[in-house]
């Protein structure tokens, strides 16, 4: 399948399940999981940025205009999209010559790990402490970020295992 077509596909996908399925998850007060950051995570590594930014701004903005959340997702999608060159740097040791090539299903299971939780609870901490805007409740955005991140975690390996080719 053609890329573009295949992650526009994963772009409406992502939005309209966290939209209308995952945005409905609450458990306990603090348990929602943010399945849409696995955009981030899937989209191939190029050296124009640029349309894969705007993507995941948009991806964001879709989710805040459905929730009502006031741009707290786009940012928070925004900046892990960003971040996310700095972290494969670190934890993959890749380097813009090597981003044609870069697969991150091809990785080892450690890295891909460490790189997802990292990116996630940077994306979680961010978007809670936007959502309470206030330190007082930093105990609330820290149960939230921890939860929260641990049910994304879990659906996002498990959709991973599910739907990923065996080699």
């Amino acid at each position: 399948m053609n890329k573009t077509i295949y992650f526009a596909l994963l772009f409406v996908f992502l939005l309209f399940l966290q939209v209308f399925v995952l945005n409905n998850i609450l458990f306990l007060g603090y348990v929602n999981p943010y399945l849409y950051i696995a955009f981030v995570f899937l989209y191939p590594l190029k050296v124009n940025r640029f349309p894969f930014l705007f993507a995941s701004f948009t991806l964001g903005l879709g989710v805040d205009f459905f929730s009502d959340s006031g741009g707290i997702h786009a940012f928070s999608i925004l900046t892990i999209a960003y971040v996310r060159l700095f972290f494969v740097r670190i934890y993959f040791r890749k380097y813009p010559a090597d981003y044609p090539f870069f697969n991150i299903q091809s990785e080892s299971f450690g890295k891909v790990f460490n790189f997802v939780v990292t990116l996630t609870f940077i994306h979680h901490f961010i978007l809670f402490s936007f959502a309470n805007f206030s330190f007082n409740n930093i105990s609330h955005i820290i149960l939230n970020t921890l939860f929260s991140g641990v049910f994304t975690l879990v659906l996002y390996f498990l959709g991973n295992y599910i739907f990923s080719k065996k080699q």
